[in-house]
């Protein structure tokens, strides 16, 4: 049977092809001009997974950017692992402080320079090459579903809505982020946790016209200072969020997760 460094080997120059096509198209998420390639992008990934081998594939309308789902369904009754990923990029300027074309990739000393190289169309791209693999080779241990956003740059704003209408559609029992790093070039490595995120707005308003500093200053407090006063209050000197209650539902790392970590290399 052949390898995955055979495999690899006998399709780079495919895999590299079909990447660089991927990578060309300007999925930025926070420019309105490139919606079209928006949709193109997700087309592009439709293909990208069901060539792979997947039994469906689909491109699904959200109220921002589409969704890509692809599913391989092998055995029911084996677990079923769910690739993330997404499509968009960053935005690109200040573009003369690249050394080459953001969206004409280009290999310097065996690294590929383009927007989305790794963040994120090249993580997502090499899980679906290891999924055609596996398809190919008939090795495949588990089945395999596919969610590929496209707006993960900009917040995700339409995920959790999709999410929430296709639950049975998305069930799985695992989730594989492909949106995270290596711990070094020769250590493999896959994220089993990641920083939540929570934020709110916060208006403070003060006169409601400009004061003169020499008559007012120090009597009425300035905005500004506040403002700055209270963001620094949220963290002690130690690092810790200040917030009543923040940490009551934090897990505590193991010491086998601790011993783990110690070992990294950095």
């Amino acid at each position: 049977m052949m390898t995955i460094q055979e495999y690899i080997e006998s399709n780079k120059d495919r895999f590299l092809q079909e990447l660089f096509e991927l990578i060309r198209i300007q999925s930025i998420s926070s420019q309105k001009e490139h919606k079209e390639d928006m949709v193109n992008t997700a087309e592009y990934w439709k293909r990208t997974i069901k060539n792979a081998g997947a039994d469906k594939a689909e491109v699904i309308s959200t109220k921002g950017n589409p969704v890509v789902y692809g599913e391989k369904t092998i055995d029911p009754s084996l677990p079923t692992v769910l690739v993330y990923g997404h499509y968009d990029v960053m935005p690109v300027d200040p573009v003369s402080l690249w050394e080459s074309s953001p969206f004409e990739p280009e290999v310097r000393n065996g690294k590929i320079y383009a927007r989305g190289a790794d963040d994120d169309k090249g993580q997502a791209f090499m899980h679906a090459k290891a999924f055609e693999f596996m398809v190919k080779t008939d090795t495949l241990p588990c089945n395999v579903k596919f969610m590929i956003e496209g707006e993960e740059e900009i917040g995700s704003p339409s995920l959790a809505t999709f999410c929430a209408e296709n639950k049975e559609m998305l069930k799985s029992d695992i989730i594989l982020a492909s949106d995270t790093s290596m711990i070094s070039l020769d250590c493999p490595s896959i994220t089993i946790g990641l920083r939540g995120l929570a934020y709110m707005q916060v208006e403070l308003t003060g006169p409601d016209h400009d004061l003169h500093s020499g008559l007012f200053g120090g009597a009425v407090a300035n905005p500004a200072n506040v403002l700055t006063k209270m963001v620094a209050s949220l963290m002690d000197d130690d690092g810790r969020i200040t917030i009543p209650g923040f940490y009551d539902d934090v897990q505590v790392i193991s010491e086998e997760e601790r011993k783990l970590m110690a070992k990294a290399p950095f």
